[in-house]
């Protein structure tokens, strides 16, 4: 049929050169990034190069040629009156698609219209992604996508470009074992599924997201990472009495070391040709190693973003995180505990501590159950977990891995499970609610008893319902005055202990011996500290209403007294 601007819509059929085609790009960029609106001619049709286009820069009466051009059109929005206009040039240059942004709003009729009576497809860039992104998303997965003399592409092998975690699995496929992917440095990139039980060196990797330190020190001396970095064949660490048999392949890209993938025995024998699998795995892993180090860091902010946004109530980020509406979910939190500021040691190793513990529950976290996602902020962790077969409690197993990650003090909460995505924001709430009953319960003891400490909220409901209490009081008690105020202000400045000394008491319910024993003083001792509270600041604990006070005071102010 002829289009309204003296065209014939006639479609080409899919060119046989072998060059890539535009639905290659799409199954090789990251998930979300471009939607297909309109594809008059299918998305089988052959692009040769990705641009940056700028309407202004030409006339429709002199477009330049485009022909197999994916064209980024920055600056046009699908509902901008423009819009109709830049399409039309594009598909009179041969342009085989033309992007633009999405807005608010969507294509308008007339947009629609055009696309349909054209050649170009007409495809839109989804909110949160930036134009630079998608030029290199589209343009790493064009320089992979050429097909090789088998007709399929070069490192396709049915995987998004950058899914590791499924490169991954496809190599344990065919060597026979469990495969881990990791960077130069030996940390984690990604794992295969875990069909037996891994040997204690998988665990150990996997749980920390890196090779322990002592082993990574014993394969340099022995100079087998020497070896690895120095070939392009496959390195074979033989078993020994407490690990099986490993290999490992380097991935390079000319001279510059990707990472590395390693196979184990996985409860059974490797396959007889595990070596060439490995050497195949490693020619394949060098597009998604590549969009890794490029983009994959980009696109994991862009994720956790999305889960922060659904979190706080925006369920239109559902879409870009996997979630699923409608299915219930329950909220869990993770707070890595790197000690008390006055623990010896530097502040920054601590903090790198309890990011790694806090990286390691992600990965098991990401593990535990299909459509479980995660989000990091600060030094705590979000997981967003999927209920099952009407579960109430779907986080008790996750909760419990919490408890035992190596390496550092984990608290960890979960809320209730909730049924609707706007309900999420209070399952959140009520989670860091019990992460805050587990800190303050710690802060009650030893800076040596402080261990991993879990909950549900239904667990510790008084406890969190006394913190909301507080958190709706404390700016009214910050405008009185009175003398718990004055007790608590002479312990700030002269640090004294009259505070603790009346806090412990409290908790005793009035047995002088018991908070004794507890501040380890002696019972005299107590008693003169709590006389003098009464005949320097007007402290009588007889009086129940001062009581009152004391116990509200307290807790909005210093911590409880340590054992």
């Amino acid at each position: 049929m002829w289009g309204d601007y003296g065209r014939m819509h006639i479609c080409e059929p899919d060119h046989p050169d072998g060059g890539p085609t535009l639905a290659q790009l799409l199954a090789l960029i990251a998930a979300g990034t471009l939607d297909v609106v309109v594809a008059p001619c299918g998305t089988g049709v052959p692009v040769s190069d990705v641009v940056l286009h700028d309407p202004g820069e030409e006339r429709d009466e002199d477009a330049r040629s485009a022909a197999g051009l994916v064209l980024l059109a920055v600056g046009v929005e699908v509902a901008s009156p423009e819009a109709v206009d830049v399409l039309r040039a594009a598909d009179r240059a041969g342009a085989a698609a033309v992007v633009m942004r999405r807005g608010a709003r969507g294509p308008r009729a007339a947009l629609l219209e055009a696309a349909e009576r054209g050649r170009t497809a007409l495809l839109t860039r989804r909110a949160g992604q930036g134009w630079t992104e998608v030029l290199g998303q589209l343009r790493t997965a064009l320089v992979h996508s050429v097909p090789d003399r088998s007709g399929s592409a070069a490192g396709v092998d049915g995987l998004r470009l950058g899914d590791l975690s499924g490169l991954a699995n496809t190599v344990a496929d065919l060597v026979g074992g469990a495969i881990t992917i990791e960077d130069p440095q030996s940390r984690v990139l990604a794992y295969s599924r875990m069909d037996h039980e891994p040997d204690p060196m998988r665990r150990l990797t996997i749980l920390g997201q890196e090779v322990p330190r002592w082993r990574v020190v014993q394969l340099r001396e022995s100079g087998f990472f020497q070896a690895l970095w120095n070939t392009d064949d496959v390195v074979r660490l033989p078993a020994d009495e407490r690990y099986a048999e490993r290999l490992a392949v380097a991935v390079r890209h000319g001279s510059e070391v990707l990472g590395s993938i390693w196979a184990a025995a996985d409860g059974r024998p490797l396959a007889e040709d595990a070596v060439a699998a490995l050497r195949t795995a490693a020619r394949a892993a060098v597009p998604h190693l590549s969009h890794h180090r490029t983009w994959g860091r980009a696109a994991a902010w862009a994720r956790e973003g999305s889960v922060h946004a659904l979190l706080a109530g925006n369920g239109q980020a559902a879409h870009d995180v996997g979630i699923v509406r409608g299915r219930p979910y329950a909220v869990l939190v993770a707070e890595a505990y790197d000690g008390p500021e006055t623990a010896p040691g530097d502040v920054g190793q601590r903090v790198q501590r309890a990011q790694r513990v806090l990286d390691g529950l992600a990965l098991l976290a990401a593990a535990y159950r299909p459509g479980c996602v995660t989000a990091r902020s600060g030094q705590r962790l979000y997981v967003l977990v999927p209920a099952v077969d009407g579960e109430s409690d779907p986080a008790r197993t996750l909760l419990a891995t919490a408890r035992s990650v190596p390496r550092g003090v984990v608290f960890a909460g979960a809320g209730p499970v909730v049924s609707e995505l706007a309900e999420l924001p209070a399952s959140r709430d009520a989670a860091e609610l019990v992460v805050r009953v587990l800190r303050e319960r710690a802060a009650r003891l030893p800076p040596a008893g402080a261990g991993s400490a879990v909950a549900s909220y239904a667990e510790v409901a008084a406890e969190a319902d006394v913190l909301r209490l507080l958190d709706r009081v404390e700016p009214l008690w910050q405008e009185m005055a009175g003398p718990v105020h004055a007790m608590l202000e002479h312990d700030r400045s002269h640090g004294a202990r009259y505070g603790e000394s009346v806090a412990a008491y409290l908790d005793a319910f009035g047995d002088t011996a018991a908070a004794a024993r507890h501040l380890n003083v002696h019972p005299n001792t107590l008693r003169y500290r709590l006389r003098r509270a009464r005949e320097l600041f007007g402290v009588d604990l007889a009086d129940p209403a001062v009581r009152f006070l004391a116990e509200i005071g307290l807790r909005l102010g210093p911590a409880r007294p340590r054992s």
